[in-house]
């Protein structure tokens, strides 16, 4: 890993209430990936086979209550130059409207290594006051943006 990228091992941010975000793969709790994704609008039924693998080919951080239950999720795909791409943010249901989803999107996009990122990106359909918040607006050159879709045939 090259100077200045990210994650340094042991990297953290805990919040003053006790609430930890963690990059360590080792803490992840993928039932609970599994059952908060495979709810999701975004990625209903998805299998637990998927779940694990776009964990392993992205930057996965958890987000902890203070007693060590995971209970939010988000992971980032990036070269850390020229883009970097937020997918999955999820906080557990029953703790939203606390902040945390705050927290865990300011602390994501704050870190140091990635401030230079020319693109972040991301999809959404229900939190876009969220994001805003963290400086994402809608596409500013929709002509110059492009995807490619899965066939529904």
């Amino acid at each position: 890993m090259s100077e200045g990228s990210f994650p340094p091992a042991g990297w953290h941010c805990r919040r003053d209430d006790g609430h930890v975000i963690s990059c360590d793969r080792e803490r992840l709790d993928f039932d609970f990936i599994h059952r908060s994704l495979a709810a999701s609008y975004w990625s209903p039924g998805i299998s637990r086979q998927a779940v694990e693998m776009a964990a392993a080919h992205s930057i996965p951080f958890g987000l902890y209550a203070p007693d060590g239950r995971q209970v939010g999720y988000c992971r980032v795909i990036t070269d850390q130059v020229s883009l970097a791409y937020l997918a999955d943010v999820w906080v557990e249901p029953g703790l939203r409207g606390l902040g945390l989803g705050k927290f865990l999107v300011g602390t994501v996009t704050g870190i140091p290594a990635w401030r230079a990122v020319r693109r972040w990106l991301l999809f959404t359909a229900d939190a876009h006051g969220l994001y805003q918040q963290f400086g994402f607006s809608g596409l500013v050159e929709p002509d110059r943006v492009m995807a490619r879709l899965p066939s529904r045939a």
